[in-house]
């Protein structure tokens, strides 16, 4: 039960379609410069280690990078990967490194304060630096670096090829928009400081920024890989973002679709459900995708992690192969009657046996959160109490899920970026209306500032918070690394309010507060029962207990495990699912459930409700 997509359910025994798509050639990459984007958890880091090593056994010279804050690509190659191009052992001509988006802030940091040190009073230069602890500064400090991979000859002289594997969708063009979207902020603001500090910080950087541009969008320099899973809201996420950044210049595109289960076990409804779902949502797919190269890439019945398995899956074209380590037989009797974790049933009877609050859905894109909040939501409201569901997630759509309403005891709302931004801005300038002409001027520049939507998003969520008194609030959240912005941002205001309290008497409830009472606030994380999103998971876990806030607990979604198939390479998946089960409910988590596969998609109140067993209305 990932994201849904509406398709029908096969009917029973009909032979499955399988997707017609022709399987990846893996070393046929010819430009200098390679990017792999896409909506969280569909495979990038895999699919782009993946060419990276044919291209180093074909001879190539291959440099890999991943600019995402929550790579695994150490735990691919099975070696140690810094900030530093390092060679990978056992691939001869590849190297790897990570881009920390936290290091290169902070020395973007200090390169932009240093000219201002014993030059400036300490007030304006305590000022220059709250200017600089936004999270826009992460993101053109990440850009920074970025870019000097593509313009310094010294640095690309010394590959045939640098392969970039990046963040999420949303992170993504917003880096790669940056060169514009702050060319332009500049001419509209020649006087003060952005939430970035002085300008000069980013003037300087112009002609590198510009040359950046000017090699993205060199169809000769520049190829860029949308990687999707079979699945609407991946691709539909693919789609989009290919369209943006086709408007900021850059055409060279092409498409992957990872995980293409194209054999499944006649007769095995679980088989036949899983491949026929993933031809449905290749047949709706946008049709922006439609008109670009695309290409397959096989689930496989093994861990995509080391090189031997790298190489298993580039050799496995045309279909299937023996993977170096896929299950034997034995290894994949699985016993369907125990399963290491409860149902999500339980989790609902107890938030349900509990006083109402907020439970916030956090986890990786891709992982199922919009759907495991609606059926949480159902489940809440269907036993009688009132409920509101709503996501800060720009790609979240409550909506495609819940289909249909009013609902008994169940409200829906979204919080939309651009509208927050309109109206944060708007109820700015209203309240300054009788501000000075040049105080009014530099609050109009704070308000082009590309750092003012993730402000107006964080109003929202905070007031949204503040709802969940008498009430359930279900929200689901965007994916971890925004989330994780978001509640910097709730830190950040938490810090700000307590300041401007200090002599005021009474009782400040701020977000942050809300977020680490546990009366108040149940944190839930999803995952799926593979090795990276569990372990991104764990990181995101960690990441919470950083910032005070201890978890609820784990839903572990999408469990072949408790499926019931017979086929066997999603049986032999299914057995790769059990350490990280059992690593969930022994090391992760204090509380988690287990969410089956499921072979009807879970769109409409009804069959939200059947997941947790309130039929009741």
């Amino acid at each position: 039960m990932r994201e849904p997509n509406g398709s029908p359910h096969l009917p029973r025994g009909l032979a499955a379609r399988v997707p017609a798509l022709p399987m990846l050639e893996w070393g046929s990459w010819h430009t200098p410069f390679v990017f792999f984007t896409g909506k969280g958890g569909v495979g990038k880091t895999t699919v782009a280690s993946a060419v990276s090593v044919a291209l180093a056994d074909a001879g190539r010279r291959v440099l890999v990078v991943s600019t995402d804050p929550a790579s695994n690509l150490g735990d691919l190659f099975g070696t140690a990967v810094g900030p530093a191009p390092g060679p990978v052992p056992g691939v001869p001509g590849l190297e790897a490194m990570n881009l920390d988006p936290d290091a290169a802030a902070a020395a973007y940091r200090e390169r932009v304060m240093a000219p201002y040190r014993g030059a400036v009073p300490t007030e304006e230069l305590h000022a220059i630096e709250e200017q600089l602890a936004g999270e826009c500064t992460v993101e053109v400090a990440a850009f920074d670096r970025f870019t000097q991979l593509i313009v310094h000859p010294e640095l690309v002289g010394r590959y045939d090829h640098v392969l970039f594997d990046t963040a999420p969708t949303g992170h993504t063009l917003r880096l790669l928009n940056l060169p514009s979207s702050w060319a332009q902020y500049i001419e509209s603001a020649p006087a003060g400081a952005s939430c970035l500090g002085p300008r000069s910080g980013l003037q300087a950087q112009r002609a590198q920024y510009q040359a950046a541009v000017e090699q993205l969008g060199d169809p000769g320099r520049t190829a860029l890989v949308l990687v999707s899973r079979p699945e609407p809201g991946a691709l539909r996420e693919a789609g989009r973002a290919g369209a943006e950044l086709a408007a900021q210049g850059i055409h060279n595109q092409f498409l992957i679709v990872n995980g293409l289960f194209t054999e499944p076990l006649a007769g095995d409804t679980v088989a036949e459900a899983f491949a026929d779902r993933q031809a449905s949502a290749l047949d709706v797919r946008p049709t922006s995708l439609r008109a670009i190269p695309t290409a397959g890439v096989p689930l496989v019945a093994w861990n995509l992690t080391g090189i031997a398995s790298l190489r298993a899956l580039v050799r496995g074209q045309g279909g299937p192969v023996p993977g170096p380590d896929a299950p034997t037989d034995a290894d994949a009797d699985i016993d369907e009657q125990e399963t290491p974790l409860p149902s999500i049933e339980a989790l609902v009877d107890e938030l349900a046996a509990g006083p109402p609050g907020a439970v916030l859905v956090m986890g990786k894109g891709g992982v199922g959160k919009t759907t495991i909040a609606a059926a949480i939501a159902v489940g809440l409201a269907r036993r009688g109490h009132d409920v509101h569901l709503s996501t800060t997630d720009p790609a979240g759509r409550p909506a495609d899920v819940l289909t249909g309403g009013p609902f008994r005891h169940l409200t829906v709302s979204r919080i939309d970026p651009a509208t927050e931004l309109a109206d944060y801005t708007a109820e700015r300038l209203r309240a300054a209306e009788r501000m000075p002409p040049d105080r009014r001027a530099l609050l109009e520049e704070d308000l082009r500032s590309p750092c003012t939507e993730e402000l107006a998003v964080f109003r929202a969520f905070g007031a949204l918070l503040t709802t969940a008194r008498d009430r359930f609030v279900v929200v689901d959240t965007a994916p971890s690394g925004h989330t994780l912005r978001l509640l910097d941002l709730t830190g950040s205001y938490h810090r700000q309010v307590m300041a401007d309290a200090a002599q005021v008497h009474g009782r400040i409830t701020t977000p942050l507060m809300r977020l680490r009472d546990p009366a108040h606030t149940r944190v839930l994380i999803i995952a799926l029962p593979e090795l990276t999103p569990v372990s991104e998971a764990a990181a995101l876990q960690d990441g919470l207990r950083r910032a005070g806030i201890e978890p609820f607990g784990c839903v572990v979604n999408a469990a072949l495990t408790a499926s019931g198939t017979q086929d066997p390479v999603l049986r032999a998946r299914a057995a790769l699912e059990r350490p990280q089960l059992h690593r969930v409910r022994d090391e992760l988590a204090a509380r988690a459930w287990l969410v089956p596969w499921q072979v009807d998609t879970l769109i409409g109140e009804d069959r939200l409700a059947a997941l947790t067993h309130a039929t009741s209305r």
